[in-house]
């Protein structure tokens, strides 16, 4: 495979920035209105706005004849009309408004969103453009106005609920913590091999995890860089799905691609933009647990149970804490409030040939755990473009840089608020100081003495420059680079321990992560339409040209000299290299696309990419991927017309394709080696690491589309259905090996098939269209099933108590559980192989299915005169482990949910829990081990939930004279409709902190 050098693609950029700063300096000018025919009568003038800024390029026409002038940069305009003609109002995404002049001389106009018009939206597909109704691909798309609707610091937070196909989850409620975004299921067998692309303006960024699971343990896992991008630098968000979207982006579209546009400078006068609000958030739902009187007859029942003495170690019952005591710990752990602040502020404007955007972002919040953390985002964005004279030349650049710090407690303390006894001792004594109650307990507190810390910078910059050699014939090429720089830290400090154990910084420990990232792009384009009588055709090909090179080290390092000096590594006793990777990233692929239609009917779409990834040994490194999509406008045909005047719009569309899947780290098919760390005659050794197979290849994914889209009266109403089938192969895994080899497993490609299948339908809805009362809907909802059809020799692999064909990958295997038998009040469960034992694996039958069956959401837009009302929920329906599941024993010193309370006690009672005991009844403790590894642990876990919800108040214009102002308050996760037990239904991570419900208010000014 070609390759480039580094520094010969990052001298390249330069040109686009140096150029793109010349243009920056140099003087906008400003444009007169363009009159392409006036009449000679009375002149009219006014002013158009949205009803917050003026609108630029609004069409004003005289009916009936062909005179018409366009507003300008100020959104003003002047015409010359007689009294008795009617003004006519258009620009595209807006409602036409007609007006009759009469006597007036003055006319302000403002214009509404027409929903309805959505058809002839431009939708971003990735290396070209196509209007929505045009489309044969599937594509969802959210915009800057959904976006800004909602605080939120992470984009895939503002597409939750939004997007039929798109499901998104949050793993934490900590600031700065991940979420998990699946498009059209789970693909791969291998956990992280399911991600989807992310392009931003063009440019790839990469979404694996810049940390380590041994710092990042309070967020939970490895951080995500995706907290790096800005949701108010958003203009939209383009999610590709089949393979008509998709495989014109080869091997890296098996997963979906997420189109990020970031805002753009636009022509008009120079326009100042200031949002600031605030707010605070709290924990969504906590778990109803026992207080001290529930909680001390549950003990006390257990050592009655076991026939055995409170003993000397068993505080909270034997007398030595306070028996009347009660704290509800989830209050005090993690029921503080998160206090939110954000300041942005925009300048823009420019001329019809150079336009230019410059937008800053701060952002900081609290959080609900005790203590001074906080998290803080500051982001820079600017853009420029820039078009020649004679229209021909066209350079587009655009940045942004983000800097980060997080700081949280070491570990989430969740799961200590959960456990905690309610009649556990105070937290500081009567000095302030932590109290260990005479060495009673592991005071929480102690806990808060380990920091997190990250601090993430973060740059990307793209340049598109492009030149119509032709009127229909534009050659371009595209410029990208990112540079990703991540550190964090987790500490444990010997004051974490009690002071009784004598314990001092020689104990202390502390890990480290490093993490550098940084990527070029270079991607040249030609293309070229022709429109010949009917027809029409549009052929681009073009080539890409990438690089990414990254480095890790993760570092352990204990026994300190001084706590003072924990982060100095030159002070700790020992320092340990857990993890140093560096890696090489090279890629390179030509790409096509061939569009022909007919007579505004019949589309074909035709597109491909030839793959290279230095991913894959040789003879294996290229792959070949392509996709053909039709579609057919039958509400053109004049039968329809005809017959069916009610239909305004229908569409029938249908896509086939392949994509694939490189998601396997670098180096996978090469024999490595790595430092053994042991010392021989002063000299490091090396061992053997991985194993060579050159036969290590793509994986495939098959995909299959059949989709309606049809509106109804002047699409007032309007429905997409859409089926799909994706069948992904080649599957790329550890395939394991004999011991004696040495190795675990070998990376090779398993003749494996996953079956993605489901049904996504949306409605939009315009319910109420009048000049002062406007009431939009819009539902989406997903029917998803996930299927392993084949597993060659899955019996007797290590992947047997994991998988079943037939059945999703994202099942359990667990004991049935069949009731507790109503004499001894244990536990009891199916014995599926009848050999009078319940053992694992073999009575390990039962499956339950934790992949949602539907999600979807429902959203509302409602405005009145100068007020707006948006709010959305979201609706999930799933399996999860209930929230009992974490809590441990019941009858051990530990606190439960209230629901234990329903237990067996004499015999022939019917109970939901078995008997209590403190752990030492053999046959209860083993019983019980059973029960959580049972399907009765799965429980429903569906909710609906007030997602977001929006509201605001435009103050008008000639109150504050040239000032534009809005007032917004914004609410997230408001509440929740569930009958799950436990603290949240979303999250999958039941140790960890729920999401926050948040409620914030702002004030936006515009001069």
């Amino acid at each position: 495979m070609k390759t480039f050098s580094l520094n010969k693609g990052l001298a390249g950029l330069w040109y686009p920035f140096i150029f793109g700063f010349y243009l920056f300096c140099t003087p906008a000018l400003a444009r007169n209105t363009l009159q392409i025919a006036v009449s000679q009568q009375q002149t009219i003038t006014g002013t158009i706005t949205d009803g917050i800024t003026p609108l630029v390029g609004v069409t004003i026409k005289l009916k009936g004849t062909t005179t018409t002038v366009v507003s300008d940069f100020d959104g003003k305009y002047s015409i010359a009309a007689q009294t008795t003609d009617i003004l006519i109002f258009s620009y595209l995404g807006y409602k036409t408004i007609e007006i009759t002049i009469a006597n007036r001389k003055i006319i302000d106009v403002k214009m509404h969103d027409d929903t309805t018009s959505l058809q002839e939206v431009t939708v971003n597909a990735g290396y070209y453009k196509v209007k929505d109704k045009e489309r044969t691909g599937s594509i969802s798309k959210i915009s800057s106005k959904d976006i800004e609707k909602q605080p939120v610091t992470n984009m895939l937070a503002a597409m939750q609920g939004r997007m039929a196909g798109v499901s998104i989850t949050q793993n934490t409620g900590v600031a700065g913590g991940d979420f998990n975004i699946q498009i059209r299921g789970q693909n791969s067998l291998r956990s992280d091999g399911n991600r989807p692309l992310y392009i931003i303006d063009g440019v790839p960024y990469s979404s694996d995890a810049v940390g380590s699971d041994l710092t990042g343990i309070v967020l939970p896992g490895p951080t995500s860089p995706l907290n790096s991008i800005n949701p108010a630098d958003i203009e939209s968000i383009e999610v590709l799905k089949d393979a008509d979207a998709t495989a014109i982006y080869g091997s890296r579209g098996a997963n979906g691609v997420v189109l990020i546009t970031t805002k753009k400078g636009k022509e008009g006068k120079t326009k100042f933009t200031a949002n600031v609000s605030g707010g605070f958030g709290s924990v969504t739902r906590l778990m109803e647990l026992m207080n001290t009187q529930q909680y001390l007859q549950m003990r006390r029942e257990a050592f009655i149970n076991d026939g055995i003495p409170y003993g000397p170690t068993d505080y909270d019952v034997n007398g030595t804490w306070d028996q009347n005591r009660y704290t509800d710990w989830q209050e005090v752990l993690i029921g503080g409030t998160a206090e939110m602040s954000n300041v942005q502020a925009s300048i823009s404007g420019g001329s019809s040939g150079t336009q230019f955007l410059i937008n800053g972002n701060f952002h900081k919040e609290t959080t609900v755990f005790p203590g001074n953390y906080n998290y803080r985002k500051g982001n820079l964005h600017a853009n420029l473009n820039h078009e020649s004279e004679n229209k021909k030349f066209h350079i587009n650049f655009s940045m942004g840089y983000t800097a980060q710090k997080n700081k949280q407690p070491g570990i989430d303390i969740t799961q200590q608020a959960i456990l905690l006894p309610p009649n556990a001792p105070a937290l500081y004594d009567v000095q302030g100081n932590l109290n260990w109650e005479n060495s009673t307990w592991n005071n929480p507190m102690s806990n808060l003495e380990g920091k997190y810390i990250s601090k993430s910078n973060d740059l990307f910059a793209n340049s598109l420059l492009s030149y119509n050699i032709l009127p229909n014939l534009i050659a371009k090429t595209s410029f990208g680079f990112t540079d990703t720089r991540f550190d964090d830290s987790r500490t444990q400090p010997s004051t974490m321990y009690d002071p009784a154990y004598g314990l001092g910084s020689e104990y202390s420990s502390l890990y480290v992560n490093n993490t550098t990232r940084k990527s070029w792009i270079i991607e040249p384009q030609i293309s070229w339409s022709k429109k010949l009588g009917k027809g029409k055709t549009e052929v681009l090909i073009g080539s890409t040209f990438q690089q990414q090179t990254a480095n890790q080290l993760v570092q352990e390092a204990s026994g300190f000299s001084s706590n003072s000096l924990i982060y100095n590594l030159s002070s700790a006793f020992n320092v340990f290299d857990l993890v140093h990777n560096e890696s090489v990233y090279k890629y390179q692929a030509f790409f096509g696309r061939v569009n022909f239609s007919w007579n505004e009917r019949y589309i074909l779409n035709f597109t491909g990419r030839r793959d290279g990834s230095s991913r894959f040994g040789p003879g294996r490194q290229f792959a070949s991927f392509g996709a053909i999509g039709s579609a057919w406008l039958f509400s053109n045909e004049t039968f329809v017309k005809e017959n069916l005047s009610f239909l305004s719009f229908g569409k029938l569309r249908a896509s086939y394709g392949t994509t694939g899947n490189d998601q396997i780290g670098d180096y996978q098919f090469l024999d490595t080696y790595g430092s053994s760390g042991n010392n021989y005659g002063g000299i490091n050794g090396l061992e053997p690491t991985r194993l060579f197979n050159p036969n290590f290849g793509w994986e495939t994914n098959k995909k299959l589309e059949l989709a309606l889209e049809a509106g109804f009266l002047k699409d007032r109403i309007f429905i997409t259905a859409g089926w799909y089938n994706n069948r992904s192969s080649n599957q790329l895994v550890g395939i394991p090996l004999p011991a004696t080899t040495g190795f675990n497993s070998i990376q090779a490609n398993l003749d494996a098939t996953v079956q993605n299948r489901g049904i996504e339908l949306t409605l939009r809805t315009v319910n109420f269209q009048k000049e002062s009362f406007n009431w939009t809907s819009s539902f989406n909802v997903t029917i998803a099933r996930n299927k392993l059809l084949s597993f060659p020799d899955l019996k007797g692999s290590t992947y047997e108590n994991q998988y079943v064909i037939g059945q999703p990958l994202n099942i359990k295997k667990l004991y049935h559980y069949t009731g507790i038998d109503p004499m001894t009040g244990i536990y009891q469960f199916e014995d599926f192989n009848k050999d009078g034992l319940i053992t694992s694996p073999q009575d390990k039958q039962a499956i339950r299915d934790l992949n949602p069956k539907y999600f979807g959401g429902f959203q509302n837009t409602i405005t009145y005169k100068n007020w707006q009302l948006d709010f959305l929920f979201q609706f999930v329906n799933q399996l999860n482990y209930n929230g009992s599941y974490t809590t441990g024993l019941p009858g051990a010193m530990a606190n439960q949910p209230v629901g234990v309370m329903s237990h067996w006690q004499n015999p022939g009672d019917n109970a939901t829990y078995q008997q209590y005991t403190t752990g030492v009844n053999s046959e209860a403790m083993d019983a019980f081990y059973k029960f959580y590894a049972s399907d009765a642990m799965i429980t429903d876990a569906s909710y609906v939930r007030l997602k977001n919800l929006s509201l605001s108040y435009t103050i008008p214009e000639q109150w504050l004279k040239g000032v534009k102002c809005r007032l917004v308050f914004q609410g997230q996760n408001l509440f929740t409709i569930t009958s799950y037990k436990g603290a949240d239904p979303e999250s999958r991570f039941t140790t960890s902190l729920p999401p926050l419900r948040v409620f914030t208010t702002g004030l936006q000014l515009t001069f």
